[in-house]
């Protein structure tokens, strides 16, 4: 599917605007579960017809953040939804510039903060407790499909899930992919991927909890950004995936994340017809997270030398350009994969 939408339509990029606006959007920021055992901070973009305070939402003094209208009264009707899950050691901000795209186009989409794992909450407990991450999506699937207030109807027929890095992982393994501690740690001998294999420790990858099945079966399509840790997944369980998946893969390695091991790995065993594989050539592993402003990076390089290059590209396009080609192609895919008529 979609093929021959990104054989053609990426031709007219050039003309198609992603540009910021805060006219029909609206945010909320909330939590979820309190006084569960893992309560969920959680952001929401939605459509809205409202004229409610215009406000920059998840900018900071390194990323810029995108306009929006905080609390505003959601739109009437049934919305789809999409549930994005962040990397590791991020945050919902770095995809928050595609939450706002897609709310334009008429979507609901939320972002939690996967406890153990963002920016503010490294804990090492809840970080090895990595089959938790798709839980959390089921878990935002459940708050938003049963109170209406947060970001108005659902409709339930026509969701789906979108992640990067091991967000990516997260989302393939809600779609129904099942990891093998077994085929990691083989795969870890041969050395196939040494970020992957790296975090081994940290998130708990020869726990046989990994094992189970995380599949959450209201996922109807996913989309994977530059995963990682791909090639824990059996090619069994990837070939028996039911949803539409598309993977997006950065064209230039930053040394220990190369595409062809990781989302070709993931895009080689899905089904054929119903999945499709992009990879932008001069898009790096970060280059899916928000825009830097102009000093960002030696900013970050100052106070953690060597992460500076999470503004880093690589080619001659910007981020920003880049950020229009990702929009588009995932735009064009979710408009064919949830289609009202399946």
């Amino acid at each position: 599917m979609l093929k021959s939408l990104l054989s053609t339509g990426l031709a007219w990029l050039s003309i198609v605007s992603f540009a910021d606006g805060a006219d029909q959007v609206g945010f909320r920021d909330v939590k979820i579960g309190e006084g569960s055992p893992r309560p969920l901070h959680l952001v929401i973009w939605y459509p809205t017809a409202d004229e409610g305070t215009v406000e920059t939402v998840g900018e900071n003094k390194v990323f810029f953040g995108n306009a929006a209208r905080r609390d505003a009264a959601p739109a009437l009707g049934e919305h789809p939804l999409i549930v994005l899950s962040h990397g590791y050691g991020g945050s919902w901000r770095n995809l928050g510039w595609l939450g706002h795209a897609l709310a334009r186009q008429g979507y609901i989409v939320a972002a939690p903060d996967h406890p153990g794992t963002t920016t503010f909450d490294r804990d090492p407990a809840r970080a090895a407790m990595l089959w938790e991450r798709p839980h959390d999506l089921s878990r935002v699937i459940d708050a938003l499909t049963t109170q209406t207030g947060l970001a108005g109807e659902i409709d339930k027929k026509r969701i789906a899930a979108i992640g990067h890095s091991l967000g990516g992982w997260t989302v393939a393994a809600l779609a129904g992919a099942r990891f093998e501690t077994r085929r990691h740690a083989h795969e870890c001998e041969a050395n196939s991927s040494p970020r992957a294999c790296a975090l081994s420790g940290e998130l708990g990858l020869t726990n046989r909890q990994l094992e189970q099945d995380l599949a959450d079966p209201r996922i109807r399509a996913f989309v994977s950004l530059d995963l990682g840790l791909a090639r824990g997944f059996s090619p069994q369980s990837l070939a028996e995936i039911k949803a539409d998946a598309l993977v997006i893969a950065a064209g230039t390695d930053i040394g220990d994340m190369p595409a062809e091991r990781e989302s070709g790995y993931l895009a080689q065993a899905l089904p054929k017809q119903s999945s499709t594989y992009v990879t932008i050539p001069d898009a790096m592993h970060f280059s899916f997270m928000q825009l830097c402003k102009p000093d960002a990076g030696a900013l970050i390089e100052e106070e953690t030398p060597g992460d500076g290059i999470v503004c880093k590209d690589g080619g001659s396009r910007s981020r920003e350009e880049i950020h229009g080609q990702i929009a588009f192609v995932v735009t064009g895919f979710l408009a064919e994969a949830l289609s009202a008529n399946p």
